[in-house]
């Protein structure tokens, strides 16, 4: 049955649309001025009508995390992240000892086909990002040094079935190299990196097209050494983007929409702290201290966060100046595409899954649909 959600404000790639019905049964079918006489009506009651938001870089949520290599634990992610609007994610590991990897990838394996049913009930799973194990430990984070292995295509290869994308620093020796190698079968991402501008730029010839949490673990900005963040701005790549105005200060986010434009995504980088309250937890099996926004280590190093993506999409609309339809781009089309997944995700254009939510004017969730059927 085609379902028409009416009474509400459609929020597409480039504009707000009112006065119109959205059609969808488990894909979108279009917008009418029309409700077909056989169709199921459903109210929007005013909200904006958008399409379910994807998470390209989010490590855990409700005490769980991607690298545990747990699949109950994917599953209670998976579900609780709906309820932020995410309809689709990437479960992002961090850089742990290799064969925790791979058993975290199996886990991923293990969920994804079960995943991609309109009865799951949680988000689908669309693979994998592998944050390291190929980082610089210059600029490590709140990741193991131990952990951290020299850039080897042939490691990742295997998995390359379920690594949608992967955060290397093309500075560490071989890692120009693995980049043009990953990158035919998988988005690779600059990140953790204390490569220089000139670097930087190699490494998006090299077939690099991501830059993993702009600004954060990464060479700054300077008019005279522009660094990897200046390769980032003036560039073409996608920019990840933690909005939730501790990562990255409010005032940039402007500068940031002018630069970076539709290349912007919007991220978490939520840790299993995600959804629970102030405490000690754990990320790639070191203890972090939440405390508002702000996640840490015990020597203050920023770790993670457990921010949620209706808030970032809040957040950027507030302080970059954004309209709702834009931002909602920056968590929804734009990340999809960033992984080729824009055919089925990521916006309310015909042919796309019916993934779609109803969000309040402040970007609260009042319903979530996922290929047609609604979850919340």
């Amino acid at each position: 049955m085609v379902n028409a959600l009416v009474n509400g404000r459609i929020l597409l790639p480039d504009r707000e649309v009112r006065g119109q019905a959205l059609l969808f049964d488990e894909k979108i079918r279009g917008i009418s001025s029309e409700v077909p006489s056989d169709a199921r009506v459903l109210d929007a009651e005013g909200c904006y009508i958008s399409p379910g938001f994807v998470d390209v870089h989010i490590h855990g949520y409700l005490g769980e995390d991607a690298s545990d290599g747990s699949v109950p634990g994917l599953r209670r992610m998976s579900e609780g992240i709906l309820h932020n609007g995410v309809t689709s994610f990437l479960p992002t590991t961090m850089t742990v000892p290799w064969p925790e990897l791979e058993a975290a990838f199996e886990a991923v394996r293990a969920l994804r086909e079960e995943s991609l049913s309109p009865a799951f009930p949680g988000a689908e799973i669309l693979g994998v990002h592998a944050e390291g194990p190929f980082i610089n430990p210059k600029k490590k984070g709140a990741q193991s040094e131990a952990a951290i292995l020299p850039p080897d295509a042939d490691r990742m290869l295997p998995f390359s079935d379920l690594v949608r994308l992967i955060t290397v620093a093309p500075e560490m020796p071989g890692g120009l190299a693995c980049i043009e190698r990953l990158s035919r079968v998988m988005a690779v991402s600059v990140g953790h990196t204390d490569a220089d501008f000139d670097t930087a730029r190699k490494a998006l010839s090299a077939g690099a097209d991501h830059f993993t949490h702009t600004f954060n673990a990464m060479t700054p900005l300077n008019h005279r050494n522009p660094g990897a963040v200046g390769a980032a701005l003036t560039g073409s790549a996608w920019c990840e983007l933690i909005a939730d105005t501790f990562h990255v200060h409010p005032g940039v986010f402007s500068l940031l929409r002018k630069t970076v434009g539709e290349h912007l995504v919007l991220i978490t980088d939520c840790t299993r702290a995600g959804g629970l309250g102030d405490g000690e937890y754990t990320l790639g099996g070191q203890p972090i201290f939440v405390e508002g926004i702000a996640c840490r280590l015990a020597d203050g190093t920023i770790a993670g966060s457990v921010l949620k993506m209706n808030e970032a999409v809040r957040n950027w609309r507030e302080h970059s100046g954004a309209p709702m339809f834009e931002a909602v781009a920056c968590a929804s089309l734009h990340p999809a595409a960033s992984v080729g997944a824009a055919e089925r995700k990521g916006s309310l254009l015909p042919g796309r899954d019916a993934d779609l939510l109803l969000l309040e004017e402040d970007c609260s969730v009042r319903a979530v649909f996922r290929a047609g059927c609604r979850k919340l």
